[in-house]
């Protein structure tokens, strides 16, 4: 069933749209120009075997590669639920990174308007600015939440206006916040598109995935309570409460539902030097068969990924591949040729490299001349991917290869003997002879002619 948002909102959304469009147009434009990797297909829905009727939208993302492996219903607007945390932990963490052992006392206008999951914090208790960080994002702590706002912007409107700041900031221009909970509010919406931007960057954050991937935190008694044990919502984590959905390679970030939301789960997996970001979103869920939706088609994505793709490897280093002349070597007539390094690319694990990876190479030279180092570069090899340039490797030499000096003497002979300024010096040589000769006799007549004439 589609979201149902007021015309106005409809209206606002259009116009972010439109002005990302007109910034889009503008980078495309005045972007430079710079090489693009090979596509390594398109995945779809059914190709993972999504129940696609069980969720609103879904995304996997290859962080290494920056690659988007599935998009599904991935600009449709939805509601954020309690992905909104998300971006309330990146306001948190850049703003009060330097401030996490400061106290805060907690107000009854920090608690104003607060619903959900809590904590229940008390106005007048004194809590400190990392516990409350851990609440929030480790337990879905809405009270939490509200304090943090006030803590970094004075108040829950100043702070959603930083939100939305941040969010166009980030290019989630589909996305509009009004609290920093994501309690539901019909008027806050955005699209998995954007979560997926707004998660990359709380990524790029290492305090927000310590935090997050954290499966339990404690939160010290303070002046109004005892000890709080605080456990991850995200079942991919942690198992304090459900164990059937647990993934061993799972990291982070965040994890709710709202009756009005359904159920929304972002995180991460690593594994054998990938790093996948999972989102599902819209997710309902199956009482009778004991189901969340938002976990089993996450794990599904997962799954896929780890599965269908990975780092393959197209050149080894070392690998020989062709002979080269060598000229004034008295031992070697020819000198190998191999890959400097290895050469991998992230491709369906299916692809055959028989048909779908051509290799050429090239030589500097027609031939080197000795004296030749172990490891110069003498030539390079370009590797293809469906009649598209993956990439080039450098070709080096094997050994090294001394020079004769008996053959250098001989050739310097030579190129001496056959230079331009030896065959214009043979040239004047002869000519001056000839000349020589041609007067000597001219000479030599003369005087004989004159003695003729005496004798007379």
């Amino acid at each position: 069933m589609k979201n149902i948002i007021t015309e106005k909102h409809r209206v606002h959304s259009r116009a972010k749209r439109l002005i990302a469009l007109i910034f889009a147009v503008f980078f495309v434009f005045s972007a430079p120009v710079t090489a693009s990797a090979a596509a390594v297909g398109d995945v779809y829905a059914s190709d993972v075997g999504l129940e696609t009727n069980h969720i609103k939208g879904a995304y996997l993302y290859n962080l290494e590669n920056d690659f988007t492996v599935l998009a599904y219903a991935a600009e449709d607007t939805v509601y954020p639920t309690a992905t909104v945390k998300i971006m309330s932990g990146i306001l948190a963490i850049e703003h009060l990174s330097t401030r996490m052992s400061e106290n805060v006392t907690v107000t009854p206008e920090m608690l104003d308007g607060v619903g959900g999951n809590n904590i229940k914090l008390k106005a007048g208790e004194i809590i400190s600015i990392e516990n409350l960080l851990y609440a929030m994002l480790v337990g879905g702590a809405n009270d939490a939440a509200h304090v943090l706002a006030h803590v970094i912007a004075g108040s829950v409107e100043a702070f959603v206006e930083m939100m939305n700041k941040r969010a166009m900031d980030l290019g989630a221009v589909g996305t509009h916040y009004t609290n920093p909970s994501g309690i539901h509010d019909s008027e806050m919406y955005t699209t998995v598109a954007d979560t997926a931007k707004i998660a990359l960057h709380a990524y790029s954050l290492p305090r927000f995935m310590e935090i997050t991937s954290t499966t339990k935190h404690v939160i010290p008694e303070t002046n109004m309570s005892e000890y709080r044990n605080v456990y991850n919502r995200n079942y991919l984590i942690s198992t304090s409460s459900v164990m059937k959905y647990f993934y061993a390679d799972a990291s982070g970030m965040n994890a709710g539902s709202t009756s009005q939301g359904g159920y929304c789960l972002v995180t991460t997996a690593h594994r054998d030097g990938l790093t996948y970001l999972a989102i599902v979103m819209g997710a309902d869920s199956d009482e009778g068969k004991d189901l969340i939706y938002s976990y089993t088609e996450c794990k599904k994505l997962l799954d896929f990924a780890f599965a269908s793709y990975g780092n393959i490897e197209l050149v080894k280093e070392g690998e020989m591949i062709c002979e080269i002349p060598v000229t004034l070597s008295g031992t070697t007539d020819y000198v190998t040729l191999v890959t400097k390094e290895p050469m991998s690319m992230y491709l369906p694990l299916s692809t055959d490299l028989e048909t779908e990876i051509k290799r050429s190479y090239k030589t500097s030279f027609d031939s080197l001349t000795a004296p030749v180092s172990a490891g110069e570069v003498a030539g390079v090899m370009t590797v293809m991917y469906n009649d598209e340039i993956v990439g080039n490797i450098e070709l080096v030499t094997t050994v090294a290869v001394a020079r004769s000096e008996f053959l250098y003497t001989l050739e310097q002979i030579k190129e001496f003997a056959t230079s331009r300024f030896f065959i214009s010096t043979v040239i004047a040589a002869v000519v001056l002879t000839v000349l020589y000769v041609i007067g000597k006799a001219i000479y030599l007549h003369r005087k004989k002619t004159r003695r003729i004439r005496y004798t007379r």
